[in-house]
């Protein structure tokens, strides 16, 4: 009777785990959306380019800045390279909407399509930016940008750090040093907190792949086992009797 019981549980919790899989990405992908475009709108409407204000403490502030190319002001190659980054990031979000498509398919572990779902919110945050912001926000910029040429806006700054490099140093020597130095978004967050976890857990979220495999490889043998043969029967009715 209890096993009855825990048979007819099973379907319950493995559907409950599946709307988890599908529903958990989703809503960290829309939420991490929504919280980069709101912090790039309040600082597009009240600070002015390469200002600063106090978040919390000295260490913690934001600073606006506006970059062309990639995560942490990285750029290259002028406007035609900005322009191939900006094809290139649209790419990389149809990719990464079938991949985690997919991944959900294959019953991934949860915590690698949270990982997935943050990667594919920061590119599409930066897309966003990098499609929209030469245009809606022409009044706001200090560039003639266009579709495609809108610059991502950059505002989150940890100047944890703030000391000078040895006079002795053989480079920068006496010179101001900052850690962390770089400002960014919460997109490009989002996609370096999603990076690192799949490189430092990835023992953990694909762990249960090849199990998965071999287990469903012994289940299609157990089940054959159980099969009856019909071989012998045949063979023991047509046996004559003995008379």
């Amino acid at each position: 009777m209890q096993e009855r019981e825990i048979n007819s549980t099973e379907p319950v919790i493995e559907k409950k785990a599946s709307y988890v899989k599908w529903l958990l990405p989703i809503f960290v992908l829309v939420f991490v959306i929504f919280i980069d475009q709101y912090l790039k709108y309040w600082v597009k409407h009240n600070m002015i380019m390469h200002t600063e204000k106090n978040i919390i403490g000295n260490w913690f502030l934001f600073h606006f800045t506006e970059n062309n190319g990639m995560a942490f002001g990285i750029e290259f190659a002028g406007k035609y390279g900005k322009l191939i980054l900006s094809v290139f990031r649209i790419g990389v979000a149809i990719f990464g909407f079938w991949y985690l498509y997919k991944a959900i398919q294959r019953n991934s572990n949860l915590g690698f399509l949270v990982c997935v779902a943050l990667i594919l919110a920061g590119a599409i945050g930066n897309i966003i930016d990098c499609l929209f912001y030469g245009v809606s926000y022409q009044r706001f910029n200090e560039y003639q940008g266009g579709y495609l040429y809108g610059r991502v806006v950059d505002m989150l700054y940890f100047p944890i750090v703030e000391t000078h490099y040895p006079t002795w140093f053989p480079f920068k020597a006496g010179q101001q040093f900052t850690f962390f130095s770089p400002v960014f978004n919460l997109a490009d967050a989002a996609i370096s907190t999603g990076v690192i976890s799949i490189i430092v857990f990835q023992k953990r979220y694909f762990k249960n792949e090849e199990p998965m495999l071999e287990s469903n490889q012994h289940d299609n043998l157990k089940e054959e086992s159980i099969v009856p043969s019909t071989d012998s029967n045949d063979s023991h009715e047509s046996e004559p009797t003995a008379q």
